[in-house]
């Protein structure tokens, strides 16, 4: 696919569509070719201009029931959910980092254990195995970011007292099912996959998060499927699992006022559980395929030698929350001031990978074996404009500002 062949946006309200329902132009989008708009990153106004009705109606339903807190708007969040992502049981909760937390400590962590990991994600990754009392292990990614999988094999052949394993879909690639499974039949491993990235994801026919024990999803805004705020999510198909997230995100009762476990206060709130549940995730599913179609034709049209696309792993259908390219690490920064100059804005994931972050200081680790990909990627990464709401001609001018660039 072309980028001819792309629609010019999932469009706001009022914008024209072509007959078989497909957005085609919004005048919100139209700038002046003389001083372009600037190609943001994530594009808040426009999903607001797309989905204000919804979520309106979402805060409306919500404030008459007269109910906030883990009521009908959370629960049916819950089984929508479960229903798209195929796992039974979704557990609503505050962030993807108390996903991490809750579903260590449903799944029978005990402080201490190590827990192998990758050094190349968002901080909330290790955040949550510490605060569950986990020493995390860290192992290289591969040539994606993603962890490598062989090189866990090699660790654990090694170490076998690990117990505990936290890969993370990065980028909204999937990791292989079949690689994951495998360690975790050969090593008997408790596998907690972090999805926050990769809601949709899939690989070898299935979802992300249907390999391990339990998994995590974030509904931080700039995710794919995002809240007005912070929200989160454990999914697993373990009953057991479940009850005891239940528990465990509302200070770890059983019965009100019946306290089996030593708990926590992380509760979806009924107001994001309704605007997920009604505005946002029925247009999941055509936020996910304008996503895959802007990173095909990013693939298909950037072409300068001096800048690297990874693309996806071959078994991964990815949903591409982010789009990172490589790039001599001596000249990312002039990369970034030339996109800049080309008004697309620009990021990196992640410039410092976690065990080198100065908190990491004071918090028992270890590192296995060099980090050679990863920290190539802290060095190298940047990342580009990839989000439902970019027209046609915003992809084609940050295709144009990638391909300029002569360092």
């Amino acid at each position: 696919m072309g980028t001819k062949d792309l629609p010019d946006a999932i469009a706001p309200r009022g914008s024209q569509l072509s007959k078989d329902g497909v957005h085609l132009k919004s005048d919100a989008a139209l700038v002046s070719p003389a001083l372009p708009a600037k190609i943001l990153l994530n594009d808040f106004r426009r999903q607001w201009s797309d989905t204000a009705e919804p979520v309106l109606d979402a805060v409306r339903r919500v404030g008459e029931s007269g109910w906030y807190i883990l009521g009908k708007e959370v629960s049916g969040f819950e089984a929508s959910l479960a229903a798209q992502i195929q796992i039974q049981n979704v557990v609503g909760c505050a962030s993807g980092l108390d996903a991490i937390e809750l579903a260590l400590r449903a799944a029978n962590f005990v402080a201490g254990q190590r827990v192998l990991t990758t050094p190349l994600s968002a901080f909330a990754t290790t955040l949550a195995i510490v605060r569950a009392g986990g020493v995390p292990v860290y192992v290289d990614v591969d040539d994606f970011g993603l962890i490598d999988t062989e090189q866990c094999r090699d660790v654990l052949t090694e170490d076998r007292s690990i117990r505990f394993f936290v890969p993370v879909h990065l980028y909204g690639h999937a990791l292989r099912r079949s690689a994951l499974l495998e360690l975790q039949r050969e090593f008997g491993l408790t596998i907690v996959e972090d999805c926050a990235q990769a809601i949709g994801a899939q690989t070898e026919g299935h979802f992300v998060g249907s390999a391990g024990e339990v998994c995590a999803f974030s509904f931080y805004p700039t995710k794919n499927l995002g809240a007005m705020g912070d929200a989160g999510a454990v999914a697993t198909n373990n009953t057991a699992i479940a009850a005891r997230c239940r528990a465990l995100r509302n200070y770890g009762q059983t019965e009100r006022y019946q306290h089996d476990l030593l708990g926590m206060n992380s509760r979806l709130d009924e107001l994001h559980a309704a605007i997920l549940s009604k505005a946002f995730l029925p247009r999941l599913a055509e936020w996910t395929q304008r996503r895959q179609a802007i990173a095909e034709t990013y693939r298909a049209g950037i072409c300068n030698p001096s800048v690297l696309v990874p693309g996806a792993p071959e078994a991964s259908l990815s949903v591409w929350h982010l789009f990172p390219v490589l790039v001599t690490a001596t000249r990312r920064e002039d990369f970034r001031h030339h996109l800049t100059n080309a008004a697309v804005e620009s990021a990196i994931h992640y410039p410092t990978l976690i065990p080198a972050q100065a908190a990491m200081n004071q918090i028992p680790h270890q590192v296995k074996r060099p980090l050679t990909r990863a920290e190539r990627y802290s060095r190298s990464e940047v990342s580009l404009p990839i989000h439902p709401y970019l027209t046609q001609s915003e992809v084609e001018r940050v295709i144009n500002a990638v391909n300029s660039w002569n360092p």
